[in-house]
């Protein structure tokens, strides 16, 4: 059920926990919601299907909930609608944003990405994509699910984070790939990469990457006051 946003909110973030799409991680959720509301947004958990309580594979049931879950919101009142999510959420997220059937009431205003699986074509972290697609995809499959193959000039503005030290989603195949074809398609988009912290590090506890929330607070101010074009094409290496 959505809640309504308040008066005052710029819009509500819905927060996408990774695991695999095994389950959900609880440090991803919740803690990450209260960080959002903090920042004077509104922000809600969603517990979109997993392999844990769904039968498999999972397909298209993830994209179909969240796409749910945006469309509630606007009814709901909001007036814009983000997503944020962390590794196999963070998929789910860019999923979300740039699915190419996806109507406007379905699509995310903007992205949130988090040390996110990107390519389903790539031969890393096979588990979201046997969780996702099952045990034998299609290259159809796998290629509809990759990310980097849909991004368009219209795709929404994207804050994507990773870590070089990330070796369960390793950014060379994951986010640079994203980035780069957000790039070659002009679309408005902040990529940092932290060279310290293992894959999984949520908020980012005691490693430098925790560093990434003071970017993306600043980078949804500037959502939330219609700059987004101001982070086009920004990509840094953080220590």
């Amino acid at each position: 059920m959505s809640n309504a946003p308040s008066r005052t909110s710029p819009g509500t973030i819905l927060v996408l926990p990774g695991s695999a799409y095994r389950r959900h991680a609880a440090h991803e959720g919740e803690p990450v919601a209260e960080w959002i509301r903090s920042l004077g947004w509104d922000a809600r958990l969603v517990h979109y299907p997993v392999i844990e309580t769904h039968p498999a594979p999972l397909r298209e049931a993830p994209l179909a909930a969240v796409q749910a879950e945006i469309v509630s919101e606007r009814e709901a009142g909001a007036e814009r609608v983000g997503v944020l999510g962390f590794s196999a959420g963070g998929h789910l997220a860019g999923h979300a944003a740039l699915a190419p059937d996806s109507t406007a009431q379905q699509r995310p205003d903007f992205a949130v990405l988090c040390y996110p699986v990107v390519s389903m074509v790539s031969p890393t972290h096979i588990v979201s994509q046997v969780n996702l697609l099952g045990e034998s995809p299609s290259e159809e499959e796998r290629v509809a699910t990759s990310l980097q193959r849909l991004v368009t000039p219209s795709a929404p503005p994207m804050f994507v984070w990773h870590t070089l030290g990330d070796a369960g989603v390793p950014v060379g195949d994951h986010s640079y790939r994203l980035a780069s074809a957000l790039a070659a398609h002009g679309v408005p988009h902040e990529l940092h990469v932290f060279t310290a912290g293992p894959h999984g590090i949520g908020l980012g506890g005691g490693y430098p990457a925790r560093d990434w929330t003071r970017l993306a607070a600043d980078w949804l101010g500037r959502v939330a006051a219609g700059q987004e074009h101001l982070a086009t094409a920004r990509s840094r290496k953080e220590a």
